[in-house]
């Protein structure tokens, strides 16, 4: 826009007609405003490029300085900035709707238990009225038997979708959205070191974790969600099923495993799945089945509760509806209380998750005994290791005697985890 401006100035000069008196100033003054208008016009060229150079260094956050020795494709930088971008907005939106399925959980919770608590009050009146054809008993029994009604279909809907278990999983998701967004993050910083190269490779694994952690925690209620009442309990994969480790430039010299850490790991590992993952899927499956029940009795005390209410007043039957309609209005409370207002559904998932954390770990190991690994890589292992686990580096040589294939890890004393 500057640079349109200064050329309309110099047309504009240019293309005037002196008056006749006077020419020679006239001629002069135009030749002094050509070279002010040319003078502002380089100004203003210079200012934009500047301006162009410094917006685009903002997008990237990164400025253009790399080494001579390095050839980096800019476009691959860019790719990875936006993944980077993507992840922190998907972080975002999780957060946004975790805590919105935290609020239904806590609405719904407070609702379904107010219905049912007055439709079992409105039973219980019924019976002081004055007669079958009071106006007031027309009124308590049929309020009573449609709220019964409705808290029954409201405790079937918030059964199937479990709020608490989705605002887990958005806190799980979030937070590991926001990891994979500063991992990028600090593989780029190293670009100012020249330590690492992006190439189109680390722009499709970061990609594959985006689509794994997506698919892994998915957005949408319907469809999509995940099932709320399997068979069996799986652990939560949330990283890409094939994943390429970057070897280190002092990898190249073929020094593998020595045999120290090779048995820690080993052991580890063996520890790793029958202790930590197992007992973490057997809770899951534990709470799973007290979950259904609770889900299948609540509703079902609730239907009790309004066929109570709707035979209320009927001679034959005489006081039995009242207790069966405000014995299952309470009972029903005490049932939805207990499912969710412990959130078992959450208790669930976070079950599936420690077991996902732990099979996780079991892979990184596998992967890395797969590949070359100089010192300096084993001892960078040991301590992420390490410190995933809660435990100092020292401790781990304690799961050197689990290495043999006649040891068996459930005679480990604890869990290879201290953190869940």
């Amino acid at each position: 826009m500057a640079t349109l401006q200064a050329h309309n100035l110099i047309l504009s000069s240019t293309t005037a007609a002196p008056p006749k008196q006077h020419g020679w100033r006239f001629k002069a003054s135009l030749h002094n405003r050509s070279l002010d208008a040319q003078k502002l016009k380089n100004m203003l060229s210079m200012q934009e490029f500047r301006i162009r150079e410094l917006s685009s260094n903002i997008i990237i956050n990164k400025p253009r300085t790399i080494s001579a020795d390095t050839e980096v494709d800019m476009l691959v930088v860019y790719k990875l900035y936006a993944i980077a971008e993507a992840a922190g907005d998907r972080a975002e939106m999780h957060k946004i709707i975790g805590e919105q399925r935290n609020n239904w959980n806590t609405l719904l919770l407070n609702s379904i238990n107010s219905i049912n608590l007055i439709a079992s009050i409105m039973a219980g009146l019924s019976t002081i009225t004055m007669g079958d054809q009071s106006p007031h008993f027309l009124a308590f029994k049929l309020s009573s038997a449609l709220l019964f009604t409705a808290a029954t279909s409201m405790m079937l809907i918030v059964n199937k979708i479990q709020p608490s278990q989705l605002a887990e999983e958005q806190r799980n998701a979030t937070r590991l959205f926001k990891q994979l967004e500063r991992s990028i993050h600090t593989s780029l910083d190293q670009l100012k070191s020249s330590t690492f190269t992006p190439t189109e490779l680390d722009v499709e694994e970061a990609m594959e974790k985006v689509l794994a952690l997506d698919k892994a925690y998915p957005l949408p209620l319907l469809p999509g969600m995940l099932e709320k009442f399997p068979k069996n309990i799986e652990p939560t994969v949330w990283w890409p099923k094939i994943q390429t480790r970057r070897r280190s430039s002092s990898a190249q010299d073929g020094i593998m495993w020595n045999k120290e850490f090779e048995e820690k790991m080993r052991g580890l590992l063996k520890v790793l799945k029958e202790k930590d993952e197992e007992q973490y899927v057997w809770h899951g499956n534990l709470f799973v089945k007290i979950n259904k029940c609770l889900a299948i009795s609540g509703p079902l005390l609730a239907g009790i509760g309004a066929v109570g209410a709707g035979l209320i007043g009927t001679p034959a039957l005489g006081q039995w509806p009242v207790l069966v309609g405000v014995m299952g209005g309470v009972l029903a409370t005490i049932i939805n209380t207990m499912e969710h207002g412990f959130q078992i559904g959450m208790l669930i998932e976070m079950f599936r998750n420690c077991a996902g954390f732990y099979r996780k770990l079991e892979e990184e190991i596998i992967e890395f005994n797969s590949e070359e690994s100089c010192q300096e890589d084993m001892e960078l292992f040991e301590l992420k290791m390490a410190l995933q686990l809660g435990r100092r580096v020292s401790e781990l040589k304690g799961f050197v005697s689990y290495a043999s294939p006649l040891a068996n890890g459930a005679e480990f004393q604890g869990f290879a985890g201290k953190l869940f």
